[in-house]
């Protein structure tokens, strides 16, 4: 693994750490801080990382889907994504969709 990549899973973990997936009940915008980390707050990267604000939720939840089950190539977000239940990744996508 690069510096790179290390670096991105432990800023992603970190984003874990703030609200892992079993804090779902308490609503998708805490679910959705684990992934502040990488992606911005509320989805909005200012970076190299895809910006998840705004797009549509079938296209998210199919990108979750695939990295959950291996089929869409990552570096990290296989992992992640592993983590959370069918539920949940329809919730994130929802949650994302709605922001603008």
């Amino acid at each position: 693994m690069t510096r790179r990549s290390h670096l991105m899973l432990l800023m992603c973990s970190v984003g874990l750490v703030i609200a892992s997936p079993s804090e779902a009940q308490n609503g998708p915008t805490a679910l959705a801080l684990s992934c502040a980390a990488c992606h911005g707050t509320d989805g909005k990267s200012p970076g190299a990382i895809p910006i998840l604000a705004g797009r549509p939720a079938k296209e998210l939840k199919e990108a979750l889907t695939g990295f959950k089950a291996g089929t869409r190539p990552a570096t990290v977000m296989n992992r992640l994504a592993k983590g959370y239940t069918d539920q949940e990744i329809d919730a994130l996508a929802d949650y994302f969709s709605r922001r603008k």
